[in-house]
């Protein structure tokens, strides 16, 4: 099930979305939340009428950095012993065709398309084997980097945290296990050019291991994501882009850059 979050003449709302044809996307509009037990209402809404909104608004963005032995190459970084994660705040979250603002402080912005993962129950100490127990399913993210400012900064909650720096959506596909997960296409696209082709199986470390990881530091909570690291490609966005994120079997998240007013 593809689920995604709207609103509607002023009101927000959960909804299934049905069909293939992007033209001709509707919304069963669904009674209760997806973190838990709901019934979709059967009173269904065109996708065009509606503006989609981020997928979930999470407590916490745990990102982990450098996943791909690729893109670590690609910064002139090794690759990590061990997993390593920061944070983005629920602020740096916007939706499907929400602008990207460049930020004032930063000369030098780069695209990261990611697949993310949402949990969908409160979880703490999460064996590996029993991961895919705590997900919710799985989106499309933007890890939208001032990367000047990572460079300079010692921490990166200004160079990753900033507003508008965490795109996700279209929406959250559950029918997707650990499993297919973790072999999909992951492509990154600025004005129609592809700029990151890469797979999920390419990952340093395995989904599960990510969540087995992070859940041995802190509890998790439903609506929670992670963001699992990007493949090579990352380059610069500039004011009048659109970026376009596609992650294989999910769905295609678009944004355009603009200046932060």
């Amino acid at each position: 099930m593809r689920i995604a979050r709207f609103s509607i003449d002023g009101n927000v709302a959960f909804g299934a979305v049905e069909g293939d044809k992007p033209d001709e996307l509707v919304l069963d509009i669904i009674k209760g939340i997806p973190f838990a037990d709901f019934e979709l209402s059967g009173t269904k809404v065109p996708v065009g009428k509606v503006r989609l909104l981020p997928p979930v608004l999470p407590n916490k963005v745990i990102a982990f950095g450098r996943n791909y032995a690729e893109h670590a190459k690609e910064l002139g970084h090794e690759v990590p012993d061990a997993p390593f994660a920061f944070f983005k705040p629920s602020t740096s979250v916007i939706g499907p065709g929400d602008a990207i603002q460049y930020p004032s402080f930063s000369e030098e912005l780069h695209h990261e398309a990611e697949l993310a993962v949402v949990i969908g129950r409160m979880c703490r100490e999460v064996p590996r084997e029993r991961a895919n127990d705590v997900i919710l399913g799985y989106t499309a993210a933007n890890d939208v980097t001032a990367r000047d400012v990572q460079k300079r900064e010692k921490q990166w909650a200004r160079a990753k945290g900033f507003d508008t720096s965490c795109p996700l959506g279209p929406w959250i596909e559950t029918d997707l296990d650990i499993k297919a997960a973790s072999d999909l296409t992951v492509q990154c696209t600025v004005n129609g050019a592809q700029r990151q082709l890469g797979r999920t199986s390419d990952m340093i470390t395995p989904i599960a291991d990510l969540i087995a990881n992070i859940s041995e530091a802190m509890t998790l909570l439903p609506g929670d994501v992670i963001l699992t690291g990007t493949p090579e490609g990352v380059g610069p966005l500039n004011v009048g882009d659109e970026v376009a994120v596609t992650i294989e079997g999910i769905g295609t998240l678009t944004n355009k850059v603009v200046k932060r007013g």
